[in-house]
């Protein structure tokens, strides 16, 4: 695994904008970034990612079996209990999920360890699946890359396929808040791909839809709403006006309420307790457990309930070595390992290991000089050398 410097394409701008990818930079400053890539060998993205990758999502499948209509989990978890029997009868119907992504710590060297798991609504796809690769495809014309170069990254292809398992020949809504250009941008993405899919669609702001007297879920048409991929997460569904009527209405959501449980970052203690030294799992303990104090007085606080690293703290021997700042942390905190993530010329790279359809399937690189990656961490692309 190297960080390689190289220069960026003079179109590169025009060329997102045209492919729709309005959200290159963010309050002017540069979200996609190609003045480096990152570069992998095949035995590290075949051994060292891709293999872990389905072996942490395996595991966390048998946690979900284990915990989905176990209360004493379900507790643990602060999931609501009026939602316990949507989110088993969801699983208990092998409702199937679309994608996922797996955020890991990885250096080249050691073994890839899971920081958490963007079960529900995880975003960058789109720079992800099309634009990293029309990145590579250009840098090799180019003479950016060797042109022998290869990319980690099936994600559309499979994104089109895990579609018509989902719903070919159904209609689908794609919901979420569409004023977030970011949101926006992946959800026109995704329903590209439904379309490819096979599925007719609708793009509607979540606070469009409606409710009937009849129960059913109603699109500004009046159209029942059967079938719905959310931009949106569970947890606030749980708590909006709509959410005591989910349970008794017949639309089927992508992602499936059973992920409600994969969302939430008390998975990481309960993935150690199922699966203690398991190489690709760093230690992690509820804060209000006793065994948190094996952590010593270096390790990472993650609310249970946090998007874009917000309200997670870095402490090192006692000190905080850094703070984000955020809505989150009611429902209480858990405690993980501190693994610091490689430094590679002052920027901090998280991995994230697309999942379509439980595959794992592609690779994306956040940077940030915080060690702590956020909503403005940099998208560099990636290549196999």
């Amino acid at each position: 695994m190297r960080r390689i410097t190289c220069p960026e394409r003079d179109d590169w701008r025009s060329t997102a904008e045209a492919d729709g990818f309005d959200f290159h930079t963010i309050d002017g400053e540069r979200y996609w970034d190609e003045r480096a890539y990152y570069a992998f060998t095949l035995e590290e993205i075949e051994r060292r990612i891709e293999q872990p990758s389905g072996e942490i999502d395996a595991m966390c499948l048998e946690l979900v079996g284990k915990a989905v209509d176990d209360d004493l989990y379900l507790r643990r978890l602060k999931i609501p209990e009026t939602f316990w029997p949507l989110i088993s009868e969801s699983w208990h119907r092998d409702e199937n999920s679309l994608y996922g992504r797996l955020d890991l710590s990885f250096d080249g060297h050691g073994a890839a360890k899971l920081l958490e798991y963007n079960a529900d609504t995880p975003t960058s796809i789109f720079e992800a699946a099309v634009f990293q690769w029309t990145w590579l495809e250009q840098a090799i014309e180019r003479h950016i890359v060797p042109e022998h170069a290869d990319q980690f990254n099936s994600i559309h292809e499979r994104l089109i396929e895990a579609w018509k398992k989902l719903g070919a020949g159904s209609h689908v809504h794609l919901t979420g808040a569409t004023e977030s250009e970011e949101d926006a941008g992946t959800l026109a993405y995704l329903e590209d791909t439904a379309r490819q899919g096979g599925l007719a669609t609708t793009l509607i702001d979540i606070e469009d839809i409606g409710l009937r007297v009849d129960g059913r879920f109603v699109d500004l048409d009046d159209r029942p709403i059967e079938l719905a991929f959310k931009l949106y997460p569970w947890e606030w569904m749980f708590h909006d006006a709509f959410g005591a009527t989910l349970a008794d209405a017949p639309t089927r959501w992508i992602e499936p309420p059973w992920k409600a449980l994969l969302s939430n970052k008390g998975i990481l203690p309960l993935l150690w307790e199922m699966f203690p030294n398991h190489p690709n799992l760093l230690p992690a303990y509820f804060e209000d457990d006793p065994n948190a104090a094996r952590l010593g007085a270096s390790f990472v606080r993650k609310p249970l309930y946090s998007r874009e690293g917000a309200n997670v703290t870095l402490i090192s021997g006692g000190v905080t070595v850094v703070e984000q700042e955020g809505p989150y942390g009611a429902e209480g905190f858990i405690r993980q390992a501190f693994a610091p993530l490689p430094n590679f010329a002052g920027q901090y790279p998280v991995l994230g290991s697309w999942l379509i359809d439980h595959t794992p399937c592609g690779l994306s690189v956040r940077e940030d000089e915080n060690p702590i990656t956020g909503n403005t961490s940099r998208f560099l692309p990636h290549a196999i050398l």
